[in-house]
């Protein structure tokens, strides 16, 4: 009887992974299976990425505005945003110091032998051009396009800070934003009951067609990188659930952080991840207004993943072009490139391309090298994605620990409100 209670309890506590678990197998075994053919499973991955994107942008708006509206203590905000860039920071810094130690004792480039594509029609991009499109927009109908989602993440925050200074939670703007975001949340919900059919074809078509691509020049640059976001995965995110919350910060971390992991990895994509990831920080115990806060702020700035493409990218043109990727001055700035490539990218699935081209003319690279480093990014895009979006789930256990004390863990799973 204790048995089957015990089981009955597992069972209750994670039938969602392991129906996602099951869904995820049972997608890879078809795309193996099926190699190429799998790809007429596709329309039924895109049906669920599709139901998301058109949920993300009033999603954002809401819960960010809603969040900072709700705040009367605007010191409290501003200590959430301080911790926030904080966080960002010191995780970008381990994971780009990482991957730099890889690239150095393991060069990608070595002993490959690429035959240049010639890349017609690519343009330099400004630094300065990028940076400012990458916050703003010239249209407000520009803000309601999940490709400008730093800018309406910016719009949000103003909004909401208004809000706050015009009445708050209490204001009719106040109710309806607090209403909206519900009701996101409910539309979210619903979404979801249909992921294990569309990310068991993600996988499906993942697996039927990037399988085979990874044999070959890229091969090298491959086995550096997957095993090194694994190991960050299992032990940098471990580290960081145990400093956040202690051991049950980490058994916490680990019961919530699948159905985040599998969405991005399917679906290539830190904002389509947005929504699975709000409901984790919630079942782990992150307040309302840090996690509508840091969640879709770190989808888009976030991107310990994408230090690590990118760092790995320019290492690899470096060999290639037999260029020496080494002293501080040129980690210093590949550091800096990856994070602006990474604020740059917004989320969107094979979005890299801007960051890609800003590392090709800012380093001065021939044109052919853009071909290269495209490649590179279409094979590192699911791990990539996977660190850059479950990263900001711990990253909100981080913050909260930084507001509320080491014990902010403790005192929720006491009370009841969180549960192991």
């Amino acid at each position: 009887m204790g048995t089957q209670s015990k089981q009955k309890t597992v069972w209750q506590n994670y039938r969602f992974p392991i129906i996602l678990i099951c869904s995820i197998i049972i997608g890879s075994v078809l795309g193996a299976v099926m190699g190429e053919k799998a790809t007429i499973l596709k329309p039924f991955g895109d049906i669920f990425l599709n139901l998301m994107f058109t949920s993300i942008v009033p999603l954002v708006f809401s819960t960010i505005a809603s969040a900072v509206g709700n705040m009367m203590n605007l010191k409290r905000l501003g200590s959430i945003l301080g911790n926030m860039f904080k966080v960002f920071i010191i995780t970008g810094i381990i994971a780009g110091v990482i991957i730099i130690i890889a690239v150095t004792v393991f060069p990608p480039a070595r002993g490959v032998d690429i035959v240049f594509e010639t890349a017609e029609n690519i343009e330099a991009v400004k630094l300065s051009d990028a940076i400012v499109s990458a916050l703003t927009v010239s249209d407000f109908t520009d803000l309601l396009s999940r490709r400008n989602m730093l800018p309406l993440i910016v719009f949000s925050i103003m909004f909401g800070f208004c809000v706050s200074c015009c009445g708050g939670e209490e204001s009719y703007v106040g109710k309806f934003l607090n209403n909206l975001s519900e009701i996101m949340l409910k539309v979210i919900n619903i979404i979801m009951k249909y992921a294990p059919i569309g990310l068991g074809a993600y996988f499906a078509t993942l697996v039927g067609e990037f399988g085979p691509n990874l044999i070959g020049a890229y091969g090298r640059a491959m086995l550096i990188y997957y095993p090194m976001c694994i190991l960050y995965f299992l032990v940098f995110f471990t580290i960081y659930a145990y400093w956040a919350g202690g051991k049950n910060g980490v058994k916490i971390m680990y019961k919530y952080i699948l159905p985040p992991t599998a969405t991005s990895i399917a679906t290539q994509s830190s904002i389509a991840t947005l929504p699975v990831n709000l409901e984790a920080s919630k079942n782990i115990g992150v307040p309302k207004d840090i996690r509508e806060i840091i969640l879709p702020i770190g989808a888009t700035m976030h991107m310990d993943g994408t230090v690590f493409s990118s760092i790995l990218k320019i290492a690899f043109l470096f060999g290639i072009f037999g260029k020496p990727f080494t002293g501080v001055g040129t980690f210093v700035s590949a550091m800096l490139i990856s994070v602006i490539s990474g604020v740059v990218m917004s989320g969107v699935p094979g979005g890299g391309l801007i960051g890609e081209m800003l590392i090709v003319s800012l380093y001065g690279f021939p044109s052919e090298a853009f071909p290269i480093i495209a490649t590179i990014g279409f094979l590192v895009d699911p791990p990539g994605t996977c660190i850059n979006a479950t990263g900001d789930t711990v990253a909100s256990m981080m913050v909260t620990r930084l507001i509320e004390g080491k014990d902010w863990l403790e005192k929720r799973l006491s009370s009841g409100e969180v549960k192991l």
